[in-house]
């Protein structure tokens, strides 16, 4: 069985990591001065390489060449950590080890030195879900760590952690990548698979990855599977992508936001329940309506000729021009209340008998029949 794209294109060295510079930056110049803490804290959003980055910084910890920073990918110990089957890198996942007795265990484990590696190191994923007994067991192991030992330390909340931990960890922030950069990203894995995929299908992926590159790659896993196509036989397009994720199209929605903002109220009741009857997601819609305002507004704030060059809108060119011409009918003001009250009825929806009532109320309200 094939690997999912997300693994086997997992970042093998620090020059393959996407959008995470500072980190690697900070990391490799450590790494070359021979700087190597006994704990780091990796905070940031799901799917952003967290870690990627630490099983990374674990082969560079114990590779074998010393001739870069960089792991050789091919001396004994950098395979052992490729293969999964080191003995000396212990990942665990705090969401479902998260007691007491667990981090005595871990406790137990630290205590001897490595069988094969270098240095023995521990990568405890979601650390912020470990109750505070099993964190106060963890911080006594952090306040005196043998020296075999490196502790890194993954979350996804790092407000929780205690700050004590935090105090005690070299701590680097991992952000969302941008649109750009996980376009770049799933260019490299299409060729590598020989995958045909058009300009807007890419752009498409990336915007529904939500930062996360790792999103992404499932995505794009998601497409080949429902696809069932090589890409030798057929180009994958944005239709392809939006059949699979159930969008909205765009189309429809600023159809919908050109009657909001002509104020006519008939003809947007109209035109929802003629959606209702296609059966359209109400709530996928309201979301898509919520982000065509989104970029209205930032339109209004940030003027059209900076925006228009930003992939950020996802927008085909005639698609962006009708947003333009809304636009500059709207006012601000009234753009920001349009999103409070779609914010509002999104909320609402999930519970409504009828499901269209919150958004029905909402033409009312913006049109000004009510």
């Amino acid at each position: 069985m094939g690997l999912v794209l997300y693994r086997k294109y997992r970042p093998q060295k620090f020059s393959e990591v996407v959008g995470q510079e500072h980190v690697v930056r900070t990391l490799t110049n450590a790494l070359s001065q021979g700087m190597i803490s006994h704990a780091y804290l990796f905070c940031g959003p799901r799917g952003s390489g967290k870690t990627t980055v630490a099983r990374l910084l674990a082969k560079a910890i114990n590779c074998e060449d010393h001739s870069s920073f960089e792991p050789c990918n091919k001396c004994s110990s950098c395979l052992e950590i490729m293969e999964n089957r080191s003995m000396d890198l212990v990942e665990i996942d705090a969401a479902s080890n998260r007691g007491i007795d667990d981090i005595k265990e871990l406790r137990e484990g630290v205590r001897f030195a490595p069988a094969k590696l270098k240095r023995k190191v521990f990568i405890l994923d979601e650390a912020h879900q470990l109750s505070k007994d099993a964190a106060n067991a963890l911080l006594k192991t952090l306040e005196e760590p043998p020296s075999h030992v490196v502790f890194i330390l993954a979350t996804t909340e790092a407000h929780k952690m205690i700050p004590t931990i935090v105090s005690r960890c070299q701590r680097f922030d991992f952000r969302k990548l941008t649109v750009p950069e996980i376009i770049k990203r799933l260019e490299i894995i299409a060729k590598n698979e020989k995958i045909k995929l058009d300009k807007s299908a890419l752009e498409l992926l990336a915007l529904n990855a939500d930062g996360a590159i790792r999103d992404a790659e499932g995505l794009l896993n998601q497409v080949l599977t429902f696809s069932g196509i090589s890409g030798k036989e057929k180009e994958i397009t944005a239709e392809d992508i939006k059949d699979l994720l159930g969008l909205v199209e765009i189309r429809t929605v600023s159809q919908m936001a050109g009657l909001l903002v002509d104020k006519k109220a008939g003809e947007a009741i109209k035109f929802l329940n003629e959606m209702m009857d296609k059966g359209v997601d109400l709530q996928e819609f309201t979301k898509s309506l919520m982000d065509y305002f989104r970029q209205m507004l930032v339109l209004k704030m940030a003027g059209a000729g900076e925006y228009e060059s930003s992939l950020v809108t996802g927008l085909t060119r005639e698609e962006f021009q009708s947003l333009k011409v809304q636009a500059e009918k709207a006012q601000t003001d009234s753009l920001r209340k349009l999103l409070d009250l779609l914010i509002d009825a999104e909320n609402r929806m999930r519970y409504a008998s009828i499901p269209q009532l919150p958004l029905e109320l909402v033409i009312a309200e913006v049109c000004g029949v009510v």
